[in-house]
């Protein structure tokens, strides 16, 4: 049988790939316009961003009514418009140096309208790549920070976008208020006085770094950096439009506005389908798409009790679900995926609740057959991945034992017994091809050269191991469920990883404290904070971990229901007298629920897996009828431009991309 994965695709091949546009003329006729009114004699400029600085491709300015045309031969890329200088229709006065912005994609669209929803969304979903006014990064962050625009404003009218109006998230979330605050505040920009615009910059300044050189500088910092200043900027926000006495609806010039003052100014979306419930491991292939094994089947009443188990979803750098409904992608047996997603450049394989191996193409087809692999009487399968030389590992929870598939052939398959394994958990390879493995039921984590594993070391950890991650620098990454000193029950061995999680949802989850750490070691064994990170008590129950490309620490908590920022090793851009492992910031809200693992993408968005979601739904023998399919998470959480891009596939480290 061929190899099955091949892990590293050159850069250069998938750069080439993304820039092959045909020429077009782009013919677009659009307006520029605050809610005060239209804009008249602005500087409209397209711009086409890529690697190097931004190139403009076409200039006019705006009529007496704020509309123009702009007609530009391209040869591709992403395009973008910026709108500059000019004054309200009718009136002398300046806009306060008011810039607007339209994030466009590969294909510009026909009809435009640039106001200041245009311009906050583009300013959040491109903060890694905004400098100032100019755009410029990698390609593939490029065109995801594109292709997210429209999921909050409709380019072609400056309103609402699809996934904004979504119920999910017009409704369960804070997200359609704060996008309007956040408009709100661009109004004000153009319309306030200089002290006004002065105290605004300051309010968006980063808590390390100089102060924005103006508008657009000022959005990117606070979706980079959303946490910064939430009352100073809700203040702005409510001088510019007081709350009448009466309590009737404030002069905001757009509804709904943000009634409290929020705990960041972060902006996310929900996405479902594609058979989506109850998340596992989230992992990106070369393209951005998202893939992730699944829990359990959308619809059905399972939870650790009894279970219809799911299959793989694949969502497009947008949110689109590219998977079938309900089922997800299947086949080989499969049925109920944990912790074992893996991607490579190729690839996709997928170990299973139920022992079984799916291996599919990056189209969801499965690429063997059941019988391919040498395995039989299995259970438990849970994190999976790739070495630098292509070999693939298994994390064989329910037998203590590691499943080796050499150079990805299915056929050769064997297993490898490693001395103090106790229900492995996840798994991942170095560059010295040193295999790191988690044990959920104890508090250490084995490492061991792959070609020799009875050369076995044993680092400590919290209790009940969980995710491993790779920074840059090779330091590995653990987040643990409980703290050192949480009374846990002995667990038989050999038991199913259901009944491992109903047992830790009696304790763990119903902990009354904070529980649970994260722990760094670097490549030659050290252990700076043998005590780990706590976060100060925000981490609670963390269970996914994974590193940005800035190199700094996303941690996903189970019983928290909390994404969890800590600074990485030495990493910068953060207030003076920061430390490794210190708390940065600790992102909820209505779309999140108890979270299994969070993902950073090309673009710098984080996105963040719901797994469970109802405790009585997923651990009662006989849950209430209401609540009977509510045990797995419903959806996934993206928070857009909070975080330093990776590299897809990520296999061992995490690289800036």
């Amino acid at each position: 049988m061929r190899n099955l994965t091949r892990p590293f695709l050159s850069l250069l091949a998938v750069s080439s790939m993304l820039l092959t546009w045909p020429a077009l003329a782009a013919e677009m006729h659009g307006r520029v316009a605050t809610a005060q009114g239209a804009i008249a004699d602005a500087a409209v400029t397209l711009w086409v961003a890529g690697a190097g600085d931004p190139q403009q491709v076409g200039q006019t300015h705006t009529g007496a009514d704020g509309g123009f045309v702009l007609n530009a031969d391209t040869t591709g890329g992403v395009l973008y418009v910026t709108a500059k200088g000019g004054h309200p229709a009718g009136k002398e006065a300046s806009p306060g140096g008011l810039v607007l912005l339209a994030v466009l994609g590969e294909r510009p669209p026909g009809t435009l309208v640039v106001n200041e929803l245009t311009t906050v969304a583009s300013a959040f979903t491109a903060a890694q790549f905004l400098h100032g006014e100019a755009i410029s990064g990698n390609p593939l962050g490029l065109r995801i920070a594109a292709g997210n625009v429209p999921n909050f404003v409709d380019l072609r009218t400056g309103k609402w976008g699809h996934a904004l109006l979504d119920p999910l998230n017009s409704t369960q979330t804070a997200t359609l208020a704060t996008f309007d605050t956040l408009g709100a505040l661009v109004t004000a920009f153009a319309a306030g006085d200089d002290a006004w615009r002065a105290r605004f910059l300051k309010a968006a300044t980063p808590g390390s770094g100089a102060a924005p050189s103006g508008l657009i500088d000022a959005l990117a910092d606070i979706a980079r950096e959303p946490w910064t200043a939430p009352k100073d900027l809700f203040a702005l926000f409510d001088e510019a439009y007081p709350q009448p006495k009466d309590g009737s609806r404030r002069a905001a010039p757009f509804l709904p506005y943000l009634a409290l003052v929020p705990p960041d100014f972060a902006l996310t979306l929900c996405f479902a389908g594609g058979g989506m419930l109850a998340n596992g491991r989230f992992m990106f292939d070369q393209d951005g798409n998202l893939w992730s094994g699944q829990n359990w089947m959308p619809g059905s009443q399972s939870g650790v009790n009894r279970s219809i188990g799911g299959g793989v979803v694949k969502m497009a750098p947008n949110g689109t679900a590219l998977s079938p409904p309900i089922t997800g992608f299947t086949g080989m047996g499969l049925d109920g995926v944990g912790w074992g997603t893996l991607v490579t450049a190729d690839r996709v394989w997928i170990s299973g609740f139920n022992g079984k191996i799916l291996v599919m193409d990056l189209n969801g087809h499965p690429v063997a057959k059941e019988s391919d692999v040498p395995f039989k009487n299995l259970f438990g399968l849970m994190g999976i991945a790739a070495a630098p030389n292509g070999d693939i590992w298994v994390a064989d929870g329910a037998d203590d034992q590691l499943l080796l598939f050499p150079g990805g052939r299915l056929k050769d398959g064997r297993i490898v017994k490693v001395a103090g394994l106790a229900s492995p958990f996840d798994i991942i390879v170095d560059p010295q091809n040193r295999v790191w493995v988690s044990n959920s039921q104890a508090e250490t984590v084995l490492r061991f050269p792959a070609d020799d594993p009875s050369k076995v070391e044993t680092f400590h950890a919290g209790l009940s191991v969980r995710a491993l991650a790779l920074d840059e620098k090779g330091n590995l990454w653990v987040a643990s469920n409980a703290s050192p000193d949480l009374p846990l029950p002995k667990m038989p061995p050999g038991i199913s990883i259901m009944e491992q999680f109903k047992i830790l949802a009696g304790t763990i989850l119903r902990y009354p404290k904070p529980t649970g750490i994260v722990s760094m070691f670097r490549p030659d064994g050290e252990q700076p904070s043998p005590k780990g990170y706590d976060g100060g008590g925000a981490i609670d129950g963390p269970w996914g971990i994974n590193i940005d490309g800035n190199g700094d620490v996303w941690v996903g908590t189970i019983k928290g229901r909390s994404v969890v920022l800590l600074a990485g090793d030495g990493t910068k851009g953060h207030p003076a007298g920061t430390r490794t492992g210190d708390l940065l910031h600790v992102f909820t809200g209505g779309s999140i629920q108890a979270i299994t693992d969070v993902a950073v993408d090309p673009a710098g968005n984080v996105w963040v897996a719901n797994n469970w979601n109802s405790i009585e739904g997923a651990t009662a023998e006989n849950p209430p009828f209401p609540v009977s399919t509510w045990g797995g998470g419903s959806g996934l959480t993206v928070i857009y431009g909070v975080a330093g891009p990776v590299r897809p596939p990520r296999i061992g480290l995490a690289r800036p991309n």
